[in-house]
């Protein structure tokens, strides 16, 4: 894609974490390209591209089941430059939902977003960025690591520092503030002392952030192999209480004791399996804490029409908590001894069955149920089947169906 972009004459450098990991010797996760290239330009180019984004305009390339993220060179715009919000957000291809009225529109949570989105240069682009260490430019003209911002000396040095004022960078988007701990506790670097002092006086603000994204982050965190040092990064700087009251009252021994059995499953995978789904991440931060209400509900309880549960002012999606409420419904019938066959059969097709497998492995503790239902998963026969095997298939032989009448030629005249 690099070359394919600097061939149409476009400036294109692999920019953020992706350079951050190769750098520490870590594998990075995804790769991310910066470009001088405007997103309906790197669309021309590229066939198997989309458009994504509101306020920042992305462009998104398929490359068999990997999606690299191609942004244009932008600049910090200062609030007094800032265009006026627009009554309708952009969406790729003008979809919008029945009735011609814009879907973020309709709902009416947030304000529209500001249309400050002017591209720039690549040295405004690092500018621009959250943390140095983030801030760097791979050039595969040169070969080299362009740096703007000081990035560098800040790997070397393990520290998280903030481009521009942290206190200013914090305020615009509370989000940064949870990404600097996280980084700081993935990565084990510690935090710049006015990053630091900029959590501790805004901290309350990680409230403000969009819902939404503050929901993936949280995933994110708990698909890095690292929760539990995050978490407690956390709630040393204050910022899980703002997030989450109900996580930061139940912080005991068992919901670290949950996390670390969740960051021990992840780290026997180079990338986060399928089988981590939102509903076990949900759960193995949720279940140990006592303030929130896990217990499965019948189909007529009137609390089913509440949807899921919130963490602080989070929403959880209603599917991920039902999810969680039935694959740990079925954690007792897993452990049983005895189950009959017919039992066997009905939790083998139940939807939550793999989560629920997954969360046996990861908190069950119990080994012989674990291998036992892998069999049975596998495609084996359930404990105590095989007489009754034998007399369902005699009976069904007994009874046949019509016997077929035997073909006969008619007599020749």
């Amino acid at each position: 894609m690099l070359y394919r972009l600097r061939t149409f004459e476009h400036q294109a450098y692999l920019v953020g974490g992706g350079v951050r990991d190769l750098l520490l010797d870590r594998r990075p996760k995804d790769f991310d390209i910066g470009t001088s290239a405007h997103p309906q330009q790197v669309k021309r180019i590229f066939r198997n591209c989309w458009i994504i984004g509101r306020r920042f305009r992305l462009a998104h390339v398929k490359f068999g089941q990997k999606t690299i993220e191609v942004a244009t060179f932008r600049r910090q715009v200062p609030p007094e430059e800032a265009a006026p919000p627009d009554a309708a957000p952009e969406v790729d291809g003008g979809q919008r939902t029945g009735g011609g009225e814009p879907a973020a529109g309709r709902r009416g949570r947030r304000p529209p977003p500001r249309r400050d989105n002017t591209f720039g240069t690549a040295e405004e682009d690092a500018f621009r960025r959250d943390f140095t260490i983030n801030a760097l430019f791979y050039d595969i003209a040169t070969f080299s690591v362009i740096d703007y911002v000081g990035g560098l000396e800040d790997l070397r040095n393990g520290v998280i520092r903030s481009i521009g004022d942290p206190r200013e960078r914090f305020v615009e988007d509370p989000v940064r503030m949870l990404r600097a701990a996280s980084f700081a506790a993935r990565l084990d670097f510690r935090l710049d002392p006015p990053v630091a002092a900029a959590i501790a006086e805004h901290k309350a603000e990680i409230a403000n952030a969009a819902p939404a994204r503050m929901i993936e982050e949280l995933y994110k965190i708990l698909r890095s192999g690292v929760s539990a040092g995050i978490f407690r990064s956390l709630r040393e700087l204050g910022l899980l209480a703002h997030i989450a009251p109900e996580i930061d009252r139940g912080a005991r021994p068992a919901l670290w004791k949950s996390l670390q059995a969740l960051d021990a499953y992840r780290a026997r995978f180079e990338d986060a399996p399928p089988s981590l789904t939102n509903a076990v991440l949900l759960g193995s931060l949720a279940a140990p804490v006592q303030d929130i209400d896990l217990t499965p509900r019948r189909r007529d309880d009137p609390r089913r029409a509440e949807g899921g549960v919130t963490l602080g002012k989070l929403p959880v999606a209603r599917r991920d908590m039902d999810r969680l409420r039935q694959l740990l419904a079925l954690q007792p019938k897993l452990k049983a001894q005895g189950l009959p066959p017919g039992q066997q059969r009905m939790v083998l097709h139940r939807g939550a069955f793999a989560d629920a497998l997954t969360w046996l492995e990861m908190h069950g503790g119990d080994a012989d149920a674990l291998g036992r239902w892998r069999a049975l998963a596998a495609g084996g026969e359930p404990e105590g089947a095989e007489g009754g095997g034998r007399r369902r298939r005699r009976r069904r032989s007994r009874r046949g169906g019509r016997r077929r009448r035997r073909r006969t030629d008619p007599a020749p005249q």
